[in-house]
Formats: structure tokens, sequence, C-alpha cells
């Protein structure tokens, strides 16, 4: 197994930040992965709290420097189904499938459940880490369990749902085990037969009648999820960036109320104490939308995602621009944005 030294990490995030790991290594199978961990060189380096860190598609992560420690590149591949009953089935995905081609693997067999989260980037591995959702759906709403690696025993242990304790783009990953170990596979309990169709978030109803369809199935659900998005959101292969970059915010109901009187349009989608505003919304209401300030830009078409507009700018440049329009939001909403990207 090679480590590489002083290694570029430009290929290996979307933003395409031009950063380097000061030790990087792919891995291709757990046994690798625990050699590895092994290694004097994924211990702290002196003087530092630089543990490994982790990359799977690197579309969730902003490095603003170079990481002085271990970066390692989780290549575990393989899928398996397991059939429940007529109508469920236990889909097995490794953490370095991609998510898309995962999803996609899961519709051709005609397994719902999964299809209104098409194209999102990443791998399935990092896929609970943040919950991810999109139009109505959340991993949690289909996750059974997840294997994974303490980083301190190298033991295998198994997470399931309610241990993962998700919340909005968070789970126990994120919060009190972060950085305590790194998911090696994922398994979701999908339909077979009696899909739930979910169309009534976003702009999927529309995009299903400008497509003249009516009775829709999870495929034509793929379909007009992978359009919408195509249509809002920057190719990360052409235009660096990591999708949504902050969290929509959800707000106590008296504050809301309060900040309603003077935005009586704001659009709002209450949660029992809680509404949940659009940052989206908060931030092009701000003027941000399609503005550039060196080479960082709020994207013309989604104004909550930034964009590496030119190619060259630094990790640095970008947290910079995010911490603008936190400070813009906040001074004329009242209301605080959280960065949904993981910073380094």
């Amino acid at each position: 197994m090679i480590i590489h030294e002083n290694f570029s990490l430009k290929n290996h995030n979307t933003f395409g930040v031009d950063v380097s790991a000061k030790y990087f290594a792919e891995v291709s199978s757990v046994d690798e992965l625990a050699e590895i961990l092994r290694n004097p060189k994924a211990q702290p380096l002196k003087n530092s709290a630089t543990q490994p860190l982790f990359l799977g598609g690197g579309s969730n992560i902003l490095f603003t420097e170079n990481f002085d420690g271990l970066v390692i590149q989780l290549n575990l591949k393989g899928i398996s189904e397991e059939i429940i009953d007529e109508n469920e089935v236990l889909v097995t995905a490794k953490a370095g499938e991609n998510w898309h081609g995962f999803v996609q693997f899961c519709l051709n067999k005609n397994y719902g459940g999964l299809e209104n989260l098409s194209l999102i980037p990443g791998n399935v591995g990092t896929s609970p880490m943040q919950n991810i959702g999109a139009y109505g759906t959340e991993i949690k709403d289909t996750f059974v369990s997840c294997k994974v690696l303490d980083l301190e025993t190298l033991e295998v242990e198994d997470f399931n749902n309610k241990k993962c304790n998700f919340g909005y783009r968070e789970s126990v990953f994120k919060k009190e085990k972060k950085g305590k170990y790194v998911i090696l596979e994922v398994a979701f309990k999908l339909t077979r037969k009696n899909h739930l169709i979910k169309t009534e978030y976003g702009a999927i109803q529309s995009e299903l009648q400008n497509s003249g369809i009516t009775n829709p199935t999870i495929q034509d659900v793929s379909k007009a999820v992978i359009n919408i998005r195509q249509s809002k959101l920057p190719d990360p292969k052409i235009t660096g960036n990591a999708g949504s970059f902050f969290k929509n915010p959800s707000v106590p109901i008296n504050q809301f109320l309060e900040v309603q009187k003077k935005y009586p349009k704001m659009p709002n989608y209450p949660n029992g104490d809680l509404v949940k505003v659009p940052a989206g919304w908060l931030i092009e209401q701000c003027g941000w939308k399609g503005k550039q300030i060196g080479n960082v830009a709020s994207h013309e078409l989604q104004a909550l995602v930034i964009v590496n507009k030119t190619g060259n700018a630094s990790g640095k440049e970008i947290f910079d621009f995010s911490a603008m329009i936190i400070d813009s939001v906040k001074e004329k909403f009242g209301i605080e944005l959280e960065r949904e990207v993981n910073v380094i």
C-alpha cells in the first residue's frame, strides 16, 4: 500500500480547492483500512490533534488550508440485496459506492424509497453522516443500519437507525461520535411493489405535469428530480461547488411571526413550535444571488450554492464569502445561518 506525501487534494474535493495533504492513501478493503490505521503516519502528529480524515466523493467539504495529517480515500465497493418479503428488500452498499449510481441501481431494480434523492453528489458512506435529504425525503426514512469501524479499537460495530440519532442534516457521526468511527457500509429497506410516491415537495409536480405524467412511477420522480437539480444547480465538474452550502434555518414560531410582520411574503414551513425558512430565499433577499467577489460567487440560479467561479478560489476565500452572507442575513432578518458544508 502506497502512502503519498504532500499529495494534492484539488481533484478530491468538489470545490476544486488546491490544497495538499501531508499524507494520502487509498483503501479498497476493511483489512487495508485497518492496516493503514496501524501505520504510525495515521496517528496524530507531534504537537497536533490532527486525526486521519476520510474522504468519500469530497462533495461536502471545504478545505481552508493544507491538511497536516493523513487523508484516506475510501474506495470500498459492492452492493448486495436480501429479499425480506413480497414488498420489501434490504439493499446494502459499501461506503465507496457513488450515491447517485447506487440510487440508479435501485431504480433499475424497481426498488423504491430513494428516488427523491437522485443526483445528490457524494458517496454512500457519507450519506448517513449528515442525513442527506431532498424533496421531502431523508436518509433516515429508509435507513436500517450501517457498519462502522471504531478508529480506536479497530473493531467493526453496527449502528441502527435509533443509534444514529438522525436530525436535520445531522447524526451521531457529526456530533458526539464525530471522529470516532468511519462508516464501511449502509443498509436500506426499500419497497418492491407498493411504492410511496412523494411529489408534493418543490417543483416535482409541475415538472411531471410539463412531461404529461399524471400517474408517476418512482423512475418518473427520479427523472423529474434530476431535471430540476440540473436546471438549478451547477455541475461541480464544470464549476466547483458543494451543493447547498447552508442549512435551512428553523426558528421559534414567535421569532418567525415577528419577522413575518416586516416580510409577509417570506416562505415558511411550520413544524411544531418551529418554522423552517428557506435559506436560499433569505440569501437572495439580501442581494447575494449571482453576486461575485474575487474568485467566489453565489450561484445565479440558486443563491444557496456558493461556487468557485473562476476555479482559482482558495478555501479561505470561500469561507470568508460565506461569513459575509451569514452576517448579512443576521443583520437583515435576525436569523443566523449555519453552514451545511464541513469546514476543515
